[in-house]
């Protein structure tokens, strides 16, 4: 299987510091793959706050998480600062990408990187919805309405 490789955007509208708490660290002493996942999901909540949304409201529609994939660069530690910068493209008809980085706050040590697919959902009818034309619109610069 070919490794996973993130290509970053050359501009992130959003970051976030969040600070590495023993319960972030598995045996080997360094950030756990499982909590780094929940890291990002505190960021992506924050990303979706920012712009006075949630995951139950962007302009009508939920969201839900499709799918995600990491590319860790390297270890982090109990106590340090993370900043993870966030930015949405490749859009389609339901949903998009929320592309991530994750550096190391005083080195700028880069730990992560991924993207989380999302969709965006009609909790009431249960069933994927279109993205909100106000969210699209936000990141028009960054990524082009699909024809």
């Amino acid at each position: 299987m070919p490794r996973i490789r993130i290509e970053l955007p050359a501009h992130f509208p959003f970051s976030t510091s969040i600070t590495l708490l023993i319960s972030h660290i598995n045996l080997g002493r360094h950030l756990d793959n499982a909590q780094l996942i929940g890291l990002v999901s505190e960021a992506r909540v924050r990303f979706l706050k920012s712009m006075g949304y949630t995951e139950l409201d962007v302009d009508g529609a939920g969201v839900i998480v499709a799918d995600a994939g990491v590319q860790y660069r390297s270890e982090a530690f109990h106590g340090e600062t993370l900043n993870i910068s966030m930015a949405a493209n490749d859009f389609h008809a339901f949903g998009c990408d929320l592309v991530w980085c994750m550096h190391e706050a005083l080195s700028g040590r880069e730990v992560a990187r991924g993207k989380t697919g999302i969709v965006f959902f009609d909790y009431g009818a249960r069933r994927k919805a279109p993205v909100p034309a106000g969210f699209r619109r936000r990141f028009a610069a960054d990524s082009p309405t699909p024809d």
